[in-house]
């Protein structure tokens, strides 16, 4: 079977990435790859090779279902750690099997507990303190019954992580939020060392407060967005500008590239409508390539009439509603164009390239939720 269009992931960029990351953090910290939503699209059985290829034993989900998938496709027996949603029925399974993860409430460090003295293995867990993002995690006026229940369940959980989440650390102006999350971080973490409880890891940065926010690096960063090549925004970028060596501007590089071929060709007259309705015009005799990809496959639909993709080297408009299948794109100025020929949607062709970054911008999406939409069915191929 072959599919309409399909993902290079590179291997190099990624370790390229991590030598990065540890160059800014220092050799002691675990680094903990972030591999929910798909890993942010490039695939999680992908880049869980591609990241122990690259020294990296540590790995972050956000559900059970993703941590699942980490240890079906890890061959390093890494470490797995749900952040977020797992099921009270999925709890003796996960604890069986090492898999550690969040307690933000009460009712979960209960059903935990519970769980772990049926088994006869304590689990591994960590405490997830609400510092200011209001999401989740355990009030500070929750204090005085958390350490009252850790205490009593000493023999039931190990006390894997204590953590929280910064509300906007890739932001200037959430600078001050985050000094005050930080302070409220230690606030927490004091008094529960005052009640002789200690965790094997504290752990609270992700890519942007790693990067800016030096103090949050303890002893695990979790690297989502980075690892994958992107700054969380322009304005991280622009705050470790300064630092970057004038050889290596831009440390950080792309792993994706996104490719189809060219279906078909074909030829409009001046003063026909291309596609669906009247949205475009042809203002002069045109020849069109129809590409595989539309809608269905995570091109969106607000590309209509403004996307671009990489056609023998030259940037190609897309022309008339990008439908569920199908693209057509101007091709009127290169030559030589036949079917079967490259289409790049995101990435280099030749001298030229379209970054996720101008993609997203198009269709008002952050890097983040154009990756995270990248169909699953759509292969991955992993480039060294």
């Amino acid at each position: 079977m072959i599919a309409t269009s399909f993902l290079e992931i590179s291997a190099k960029a990624y370790r390229q990435n991590i030598r990065y990351i540890r160059s800014e953090i220092g050799p002691k910290p675990t680094i903990s790859a972030v591999v929910k939503g798909n890993a942010y699209g490039h695939g999680i059985a992908e880049m869980v090779h591609i990241a122990e290829g690259a020294g990296v034993r540590h790995f972050s989900t956000f559900s059970s279902d993703e941590a699942w998938l980490v240890k079906k496709h890890s061959n390093k027996n890494a470490e797995i750690m749900i952040l977020g949603m797992l099921y009270h029925e999925e709890l003796e399974a996960l604890i069986q099997s090492e898999i550690s993860f969040y307690v933000f409430d009460f009712e979960r460090l209960e059903k935990t507990v519970e769980v772990s003295k049926k088994i006869g293995k304590a689990a591994k867990i960590h405490i997830e303190l609400e510092t200011g993002f209001h999401r989740t995690g355990f009030e500070w006026e929750d204090r005085e019954r958390l350490v009252e229940m850790l205490q009593a369940a000493k023999d039931h959980v190990i006390l894997e992580g204590l953590c929280t989440h910064y509300a906007g650390a890739e932001s200037v102006s959430n600078f001050v939020r985050v000094k005050n999350q930080i302070s409220a971080y230690y606030d927490f973490k004091n008094y529960l060392s005052e009640h002789y409880l200690f965790f094997n890891r504290y752990h609270t940065a992700c890519s942007a407060a790693t990067l800016i926010f030096p103090e949050t690096i303890m002893d695990m960063v979790r690297i989502g967005i980075a690892g994958y090549g992107f700054w969380p925004t322009k304005e991280t970028y622009f705050a470790k500008l300064k630092d970057l060596e004038n050889a290596n501007k831009n440390p950080l590089k792309r792993l994706i590239t996104w490719k189809s071929t060219v279906m078909s060709l074909k030829k409009v007259a001046m003063g026909q409508f291309i596609g669906y309705g009247n949205s475009y015009m042809a203002l002069q005799d045109m020849r069109l390539a129809i590409v595989p990809v539309g809608y269905g496959h995570g091109y969106s639909r607000l590309l209509s009439n403004s996307g671009q993709v990489l056609i023998g080297g030259q940037f190609c408009q897309v022309v008339g509603t990008v439908t569920m299948n199908a693209i057509a794109v101007d091709i009127s100025k290169v030559k030589g164009v036949k079917a079967g020929d490259e289409v790049v949607m995101i990435g280099k062709q030749g001298k030229k390239e379209i970054t996720v970054a101008s993609f997203s911008e198009s269709t008002q999406q952050v890097n983040y939720e154009m990756l995270t939409r990248l169909p699953k069915d759509i292969p991955r191929k992993i480039i060294s």
